[in-house]
């Protein structure tokens, strides 16, 4: 039996529906994210196997992976980062195009893991926003596709006026984001 993607709110006919144009565009926004791995160690072997055959990451809408920040949506950071490569991932941030959202796989993007040292940075949330946080070391596939259907559910629900919200433009400001 083929199970379809839940319908948002609204009137339902014969042979038409009705909702508003947000909910709309949230579900078709969820359901064709195009991910931007940014990938360093074990989390990224983790995020192939993802990909694979095996758990098939395409099921979900995300088997596009772009590699260029301005035709992607969701920065995937996996893996160990850097202080050095910091500005540089601050950078691909701020190349993607509005509406974005960031993913946090594993110990070491989300707080630097294992490694507690000067040269580690402890988790990307102290450069960019974060979304959503996938525990592990290394997670399992079964996580990092918990962690897209997380964060499918907050793009579903997220407003055209949340991204020009003061709230919005305060957390920016906070991570010095233009």
């Amino acid at each position: 039996m083929v199970e379809y993607v839940k319908a948002p709110e609204g009137t339902i006919g014969k042979g038409f529906f009705v909702t508003s144009f947000e909910q709309a565009v949230g579900l078709a926004r969820k359901n064709s994210i195009w991910p931007l791995p940014f990938a360093t160690s074990c989390c990224g072997i983790e995020f192939m196997a993802t990909m694979g055959a095996h758990y098939d990451l395409a099921r979900f809408g995300s088997e596009r992976l772009s590699f260029s920040p301005r035709q992607s949506d969701l920065l995937m950071v996996m893996g160990t980062i850097a202080k050095k490569m910091g500005p540089i991932l601050k950078e691909v941030y701020i190349q993607m195009a509005e509406p974005k959202w960031v993913l946090s796989v594993g110990a070491c993007a989300s707080s630097g893991g294992i490694f507690d040292t000067y040269s580690v940075l402890q988790g990307i949330d102290r450069i960019i926003p974060v979304d959503v946080y996938v525990p592990g070391c290394p997670p399992r596939p079964e996580q990092i596709i918990d962690g897209i259907l997380r964060i499918q559910d907050l793009i579903g629900k997220e407003t055209f006026r949340q991204r020009y919200s003061k709230q919005y433009e305060d957390l920016l400001q906070k991570y010095n984001i233009e």
